[in-house]
């Protein structure tokens, strides 16, 4: 029986480690921690754009977005004249509810055009959808493009040496007056051919071609974020040779280093798992050495290469989503973003009139058909991506344009209210964590949750004026960062 003594101490001791084990233990976790957040910093605050249009390189010249664009609203005119067509041609939420007739859609659209606020106890279906509708079409006219891939592969074929020598010098001058005259969009880079045995030495002639003949142009400037995009990728060393070619070519012609991005295209099974069984993207983009920006999905080589047959090579096959799964927890919180694929059935009517003559009413009545089947499918191809956590995916024709922001913006409207209580409750909460001396660890939640807001006005989906309802203020949306605004918040509170 112990004595009572002994006794005594057992029940006023209160610990059992000795400082020297702490200490170790925790020593241990700072290098664990400290490894984990080199390694996984967290998604960058800076903008994203929300689609990659490709296009071929021998077609591109600067001033091309403004025509690109042009293009855009001439195929809105003439296959969605009005918000109704256009809503029910791509099945808004609550498009069924829609009039159809001439008369009722100009005499709707008279009601929201008088007095927006006056119109609120109008149809909610015709407010969201005249709503995009305006939207989108501001888009196209004021920045119809938000990456644009100059494409020396797929768009733009197998040709001479001489003749892709010359598109290469061309294109490069042509961005060089772009740079120069203010006509680039927030993004561009370009495409070149993947590093196999067959087209490896064409591909690094054209990159060395253009990179040389762009810094000649330019000074040795290049646009800001200017990417090459490396397609099939099927190893890492493909992406390490491309990081250590434009290390030579950057220190040759004067381009500050680093400048040149790499975005790389997952599109072949081998660069999802790779030959020893691991997951290869990890790998693929560290050897990049930190110029890997972004991955992008090809969802019709991938599926090909999983011998899935033409007919079921579609953007929601279960193939892609796995695929799309494995990339996606492969890079998050690494800041590489994530791009989806494309939308192949082009919006292009079957019928074109011959010089000097017009379609006849069946014609037109069947153009609009497969226009607006195709828009349809490319529709809900991304909001399948949308809810899969890929804000952006590819077009491949200036017709795809305004579904594409269609689409965005339906998704952030959508999602708009409840989104605004969720952030306004957690800086509450978290505020009052802070203050009362606890550290608030859903930070990376809420970081989430401002994200959406950063990418809804970035891209014109959301205005100022909604997203500050919130109560959330213009200098805190400048600093993109929630854990910052939390830390203001307590200091001034």
């Amino acid at each position: 029986m112990p004595n009572d003594a002994s006794t005594t101490q057992a029940s006023t001791r209160v610990t059992t480690l000795s400082d020297a084990q702490r200490d170790a233990g925790l020593a241990a976790l700072a290098s664990a921690n400290a490894a984990f957040t080199a390694a996984f910093p967290g998604d960058g605050v800076g903008r994203q754009p929300v689609h990659t249009l490709y296009g071929g390189a021998h077609l591109y010249k600067a001033g091309v977005q403004a025509k690109l664009g042009g293009l855009a609203l001439r195929a809105l005119d003439t296959y969605a004249p009005d918000f109704c067509t256009f809503a029910v041609a791509l099945g808004l939420r609550g498009s069924e509810t829609l009039p159809t007739a001439a008369a009722d859609i100009a005499a709707l659209e008279a009601a929201l055009e008088a007095d927006e606020d006056a119109a609120r106890g109008l149809n909610a279906a015709a407010r969201n959808a005249w709503t995009i509708y305006r939207r989108v079409r501001a888009k196209l006219a004021s920045e119809p493009i938000e990456d644009q891939r100059i494409d020396f592969e797929d768009g733009y074929g197998n040709r001479p040496d001489d003749e892709e020598d010359g598109h290469a010098a061309r294109a490069a001058a042509q961005l060089a007056e772009a740079m120069s005259t203010g006509q680039l969009g927030p993004f561009v880079g370009i495409r070149i051919k993947p590093f196999t045995e067959e087209s490896k030495r064409r591909s690094v002639r054209t990159l060395d071609r253009f990179v040389t003949c762009l810094a000649a142009h330019s000074g040795g400037q290049v646009p800001q974020g200017f990417v090459v995009t490396l397609p099939k990728v099927t190893v890492a060393a493909q992406v390490a040779v491309l990081a250590d070619l434009l290390d030579h070519l950057e220190a040759a012609n004067g381009i500050a280093a680093g400048s040149i991005g790499i975005d790389v295209m997952i599109e072949m099974t081998q660069s999802i798992i790779g030959v020893d069984g691991r997951i290869a993207v990890p790998g693929i983009v560290a050897a990049g050495r930190g110029r890997v920006r972004s991955c992008a999905f090809g969802t019709y080589d991938y599926t090909a290469t999983c011998n899935i047959t033409a007919a079921f090579q579609t953007h929601t096959h279960d193939a892609c989503d796995f695929a799309r799964h494995m990339l996606q927890v492969s890079l998050a919180a690494t800041g590489v973003t994530i791009s989806d694929g494309a939308t192949t059935v082009m919006p292009i009517g079957p019928h074109r009139a011959p010089k000097g003559e017009h379609l006849t009413p069946q014609q037109i009545a069947e153009n609009r058909e497969v226009v607006h089947s195709a828009w349809r499918l490319h529709y809900d191809n991304i909001q399948h991506s949308l809810g899969h956590g890929y804000y952006q995916g590819w077009d491949l024709n200036p017709g795809q344009l305004p579904v594409r922001y269609a689409a965005v913006y339906a998704f952030f409207l959508d999602g708009l209210a409840d989104a605004s209580l969720r952030l306004n409750r957690f800086l509450q909460q978290a505020a009052q964590a802070t203050l009362v001396g606890n550290t608030f660890d859903d930070a990376a939640t809420g970081q989430g949750l401002l994200n959406f807001f950063l990418r809804g006005m970035a891209c014109g989906a959301l205005t100022e004026s909604e997203v500050l309802e919130t109560g959330i203020t213009l200098a805190e949306l400048h600093s993109r960062s929630f854990v910052q605004i939390v830390a203001n918040r307590t200091q001034a509170g």
